[in-house]
């Protein structure tokens, strides 16, 4: 992640600005490893169910949407658009239910999302599994829910630690690359490559994800 003054032994990992915050993932790398490792596994679950990359990528951002997450929010924005995903739907997608853009499937997945995020509403949890019933396998069902679980972790991880977001320029100067999008990350006009940005939480992208700051 861009700025951090954790040493990587892991024996300093304290954000900056006198907040008094810890980078969890970096003070604790043994645990965060592991839940790095139960992604991968998630992810796999996930493709062999047959859940494709945007439904995948909603999950993640609607989790991330109602938790607060900024800093998973931007790795996901950047992941779903990667993939394919339009504008309209990302900007319309937590008002999802109010609008005619998403599929049976898609709706399906955000509403176990929700309801995995907010488990205490027994209603919606109901009213979340008997329609997922409707449209989705039992393996689909499980990976949809392993892949909110696994994302409001990943944003507890991130929340908690206070993990920066920062426009393109300054994360370049402050990592002495180029700044996104400018002639030095990819050519005049065109965007660097994708494989600098590893998604938090489950992706079906190849390889499972690595350990870094917050989001793998």
């Amino acid at each position: 992640m861009e700025d951090t003054t954790a040493v990587t032994d892991g024996t300093a990992a304290r954000a900056g600005g006198g907040t008094g915050r810890v980078f969890v993932d970096k003070r604790s790398p043994q645990a965060y490893r592991a839940l790095v490792k139960t992604s991968g596994a998630v992810g796999v679950e996930a493709a062999e169910a047959g859940l494709d990359r945007i439904l995948i990528e909603l999950v993640n951002l609607r989790v991330s949407q109602i938790n607060g997450c900024a800093y998973c929010l931007k790795v996901h924005t950047e992941a779903a658009l990667r993939g394919g995903e339009t504008t309209l739907r990302l900007g319309v997608l937590a008002a999802w239910r109010d609008t005619e853009v998403f599929t049976a499937r898609e709706r399906a997945a955000l509403a176990l999302a929700e309801a995995t995020t907010i488990p205490a509403d027994t209603h919606a949890r109901e009213e979340a599994h008997a329609t997922a019933a409707g449209v989705f396998t039992e393996a689909e069902i499980s990976a949809v829910i392993w892949v909110a679980i696994t994302i409001n972790a990943f944003n507890r991880v991130s929340v908690m630690s206070g993990h920066p977001v920062r426009t393109p320029d300054r994360a370049a100067r402050l990592s002495g690359s180029p700044a996104p999008w400018s002639a030095g990350a990819g050519g005049p006009g065109r965007p660097p490559a994708p494989a600098s940005v590893s998604p938090c939480g489950p992706t079906p992208a190849p390889g499972p994800p690595s350990p870094g700051g917050g989001c793998p």
